[in-house]
């Protein structure tokens, strides 16, 4: 059982037997760092029930009750409203050896009967590589996977692929007329970039001919709707919506390079998906569903056709579904889809949408929509609504060219790690394989964490070169922790098989235990907050402390063998829990640095 529900037990049989009086809540916290003790109890609400006493006599009278009937409580101090309550080292050093060999001890096991989640991100445009905004997508949309996965549930990876549109065609018209029958292999460069290079060179043309328009007398709202340039990638969306042969060869062609381009993108950065929806295949998903919403009244159809719902009185506005000519809308589309998925994936009871803030309000309609519909798993859909990533040299735009590649920011902070690393002069003996393995990973590590150690919905301002400090706030602090305690254990000859159960532990050992027994809950609630920033800052502190406990308290260095097979044991179990806890981040642990 949990120290807090002991806690809260033996209180609650406190009161009813001090003063007859039965309480339903206790509130727990940890101690302040200033007073002695491990768990604070909150009196004051107690004493809206209990009368004719004051918070440092009721505190006294608890605290002693708790010394003489509860095993886990060895001495309290009452300061103003707050029972301060003393752990006996039995507890910590109990629940330390019913931890220490089991990697899974803060992730429940998952419920067979339970409902299953589908989490998306990524989503990508087939006409560019990915970029900075991307990373963080996926870097939250897959470790928010990991986390609710490791909370016990179930979890499929999806992403949408967004493969159709006049941004495509922009790409394509712009490759036909201006590529010269370049491919990825004849100029060795990777087709996301090739179709992202063309997307620019088409925006060039663009503007070239906008300007002429301008010159020769037509407004600019009239020369950007009348550039022939644009006018050909549209009546080249037409062909392809027609399924013109010529046009969808030049489609599979250059998807196929960009999906390549991709696979190898997400394979660098370490995400994955169980699943793949190309939007070339859902877009017309959802006008069925629109005739069915119409019948039961959902939806209204206006005297031009075209079919809206109206959610003023919800709070929204109204919002059209289906336009006057019968073609869909991105909403219709997304409510195709949400469906499709529940039909291919029978078990999924909830989504989430790792989508950028500026669509805040298209979700809103969105999941109120499908749970007018009447879909029960519509009440388990959430929005992991997330801030923009900034640069110190300000903002990107696709069209221009200016976005930073996703593939050149994992190379520079590669290479940044590489040229701090070299300075630092730790890597005597490892071969050119064995550097390069670990730049990239302390690189990766570096990026990562700076993009999930801050609240999802915060904005970013992301500079590479700061992320990669092996004394701050940063992912290399956090990886060298872990090297500590694999160096420790290199170190360690001696069996680290039996349980200590009789030492007194150090000040600093009990607070790695307590912040160890924290796991738990942690991982509960990053899962119910889709926050990974909630496990990335426990990595933190977990390391923190480490990192104070291997300064002031010898550990190989100790002469009593029990108190040393402990500190091994301590310090394995804790690189074990920092490893873990990066894991559901989705960064790597290095052995050595």
């Amino acid at each position: 059982m949990a120290l807090s529900n002991i806690l809260t037990f033996q209180i609650i049989k406190a009161v009813e037997a001090l003063y007859g009086v039965t309480v339903e809540k206790v509130e727990l916290q940890a101690t302040r760092k200033e007073f002695e003790g491990d768990v604070t109890m909150v009196i004051f609400p107690l004493l809206k029930v209990i009368k004719g006493t004051n918070p440092a006599e009721l505190g006294s009278k608890i605290g002693e009750y708790l010394v003489e009937n509860t095993a886990e409580v060895e001495k309290f101090n009452v300061v103003g409203g707050f029972l301060n309550l003393v752990i006996a080292d039995a507890y910590y050093i109990n629940y330390f050896n019913g931890i220490k060999n089991d990697d899974k001890f803060a992730f429940p096991a998952n419920d067979p009967n339970g409902k299953a989640v589908m989490v998306e991100y990524a989503s990508p445009n087939t006409n560019k590589p990915l970029h900075l905004g991307h990373v963080r997508n996926v870097l939250l949309g897959y470790s928010v996977a990991n986390i609710i996965e490791a909370a016990g549930k179930k979890v499929y990876k999806t992403q949408v692929i967004n493969d159709r549109g006049i941004h495509i065609c922009k790409s394509m018209l712009a490759y036909e007329k201006f590529g010269h029958g370049e491919t990825p292999d004849s100029d060795n460069i990777k087709g996301d970039k090739l179709a992202g290079n063309y997307y620019v060179e088409f925006d060039r043309h663009y503007k070239n001919e906008i300007n002429e328009l301008v010159a020769s007398g037509m407004t600019e709202d009239e020369a950007k709707k009348k550039a022939p340039i644009l006018l050909e990638a549209q009546e080249m969306l037409r062909k392809w919506e027609a399924g013109d042969a010529e046009v969808m060869a030049l489609w599979n062609k250059m998807n196929g390079w960009v999906y390549k381009g991709f696979e190898e993108t997400y394979a660098n950065i370490g995400v994955s998906f169980d699943q793949n929806y190309y939007e070339s295949n859902t877009y017309l998903l959802g006008k069925d569903v629109v005739a069915d919403g119409l019948a039961k009244g959902v939806f209204e159809k206006d005297p031009d056709g075209s079919v809206w719902i109206d959610l003023t009185s919800d709070g929204l506005d109204r919002k059209i579904v289906l336009r006057s000519d019968g073609t869909s809308v991105y909403i219709t589309q997304d409510i195709g889809t949400a469906i499709q998925r529940v039909k291919d994936f029978s078990d999924v009871g909830g989504m989430v949408y790792t989508v950028g803030n500026e669509q805040d309000y298209h979700f809103k309609v969105l999941f109120l929509i499908l749970k007018k519909l009447g879909y029960d798993w519509a009440q388990n859909l959430y929005h992991l609504s997330y801030g923009m990533v900034d640069l110190p040299s300000g903002k990107m735009k696709s069209r221009e060219g200016t976005v930073v590649d996703a593939d050149d920011l994992m190379a520079e902070m590669t290479a940044t790690a590489k040229s701090i690393s070299e300075e630092l002069g730790k890597l005597e003996g490892y071969s050119d394989e064995e550097k390069a393995k670990l730049y990239e990973t302390i690189g990766l590590g570096a990026l990562k964490y700076q993009m999930l150690r801050v609240d999802p919905k915060k904005r970013i301002l992301f500079d590479p070169n700061e992320s990669i400090d092996f004394n701050g706030d940063s992912g290399p602090f956090i990886q060298m922790s872990y090297v500590r305690t694999r160096a420790i254990l290199r170190k360690a000859d001696f069996d680290l098989a039996k349980d200590v159960t009789d030492v007194e532990l150090h000040v600093k050992e009990k607070d790695l235990i307590k912040q160890m027994e924290l796991f738990v809950t942690i991982v509960q609630t990053a899962a119910h907050s889709y926050s990974p920033a909630i496990i990335a800052n426990y990595a933190y502190d977990l390391a923190k402390e480490f990192s104070s406990y291997y300064q002031v308290v010898s550990i190989l260095g100790e002469e009593d063998m029990n108190i040393k097979l402990f500190r091994v044991q301590l310090s394995k179990k804790v690189g074990e829990t920092i490893k873990a806890a990066f894991g559901l981040l989705g960064i790597d642990m290095p052995e050595r640095m």
